[in-house]
C-alpha cells in the first residue's frame, strides 16, 4: 500500500509541474484529483500501520 502511496505522491507532482508550468493545461485538473487520491492512501496506510500495532 505505502508503494502505491509513492507512486500516486510522484505521478501527482510530475502532473503538477506540467500543469501548473504551463505547458499542459489539463494536467493542473489531473493533478489535483491525484493528490486527492494520494491523500486517502496516505490516511489508509497511516490506519493500517496503527491496526497492525
Amino acid at each position: 500500500m505505502l508503494r502505491w502511496t509513492i507512486i500516486f505522491i510522484i505521478i501527482a507532482i510530475i502532473a503538477g509541474v506540467l500543469g501548473f508550468g504551463g505547458i499542459a493545461g489539463a494536467s493542473a485538473g489531473i493533478a489535483k484529483i491525484f493528490f486527492f487520491i494520494f491523500i486517502v492512501l496516505f490516511i489508509l496506510s497511516l490506519l493500517k500501520g496503527v491496526i497492525k500495532k
